[in-house]
């Protein structure tokens, strides 16, 4: 965001499941609780009507006052963790979007990348308190990985893949490359 700023780039931070009063409240359903707390097809519903809230009330208002909308996950999250991870049909989830969102997507998606059991590692650090989906097993987190390679495969022009191994620095750096390739203009940390 700091880069963004000093671009003279008006942008708001944002998340999902989140980013609006309707759509926290989902949050707290979807994160919260036992790992089998919800099927993987009210789960999907869940984060959709939580999306559509999000988009409605904060992202597009956003856009239409030319401000960026830099944001921690979206439909992507969805078809990696309810697609690849929970094993739902990719084309109903594509659908599913359309008939929510219709042709709405980001301009750029990255995905910051990391084996497994670093990415599992660090969220048990970074929080100290694992969520629904960090407490499930290491298969359906491979899955999951597999998954966002095989979106970002499907749409190269949109979705970037960082290694995200590295110090935050050089992770920093690349992100701020992504950006300034896809994006245009020249971002400085």
């Amino acid at each position: 965001m700091t880069a963004l700023t000093r671009a003279g780039i008006a942008a708001e931070r944002t998340r999902e499941p989140g980013g609006s009063e309707g759509a926290e409240a989902i949050r707290r359903l979807l994160l919260e609780g036992a790992e089998e707390r919800w099927d993987a097809i009210s789960e999907t519903l869940l984060f959709y009507a939580a999306r559509r809230e999000h988009v409605t009330r904060l992202i597009r208002p956003a856009l239409e006052r030319a401000v960026w909308i830099v944001c921690d996950r979206f439909a992507d999250s969805t078809l990696a963790y309810q697609g690849y991870g929970r094993g739902l049909p990719i084309p109903e989830l594509k659908a599913l979007h359309h008939f929510v969102l219709g042709d709405f997507a980001p301009d750029l998606t990255l995905i910051l990348d990391v084996p497994v059991a670093e990415g599992l590692a660090r969220a048990a650090k970074r929080s100290g308190n694992a969520d629904r989906f960090e407490r499930l097993d290491h298969a359906f987190h491979e899955r999951l990985r597999h998954g966002f390679h095989e979106i970002a495969a499907a749409e190269p022009k949109r979705c970037v893949v960082i290694d995200a191994q590295g110090d935050p620095e050089s992770v920093h750096r690349a992100v701020l490359a992504a950006v300034t390739e896809r994006l245009g203009g020249v971002l400085k940390s």
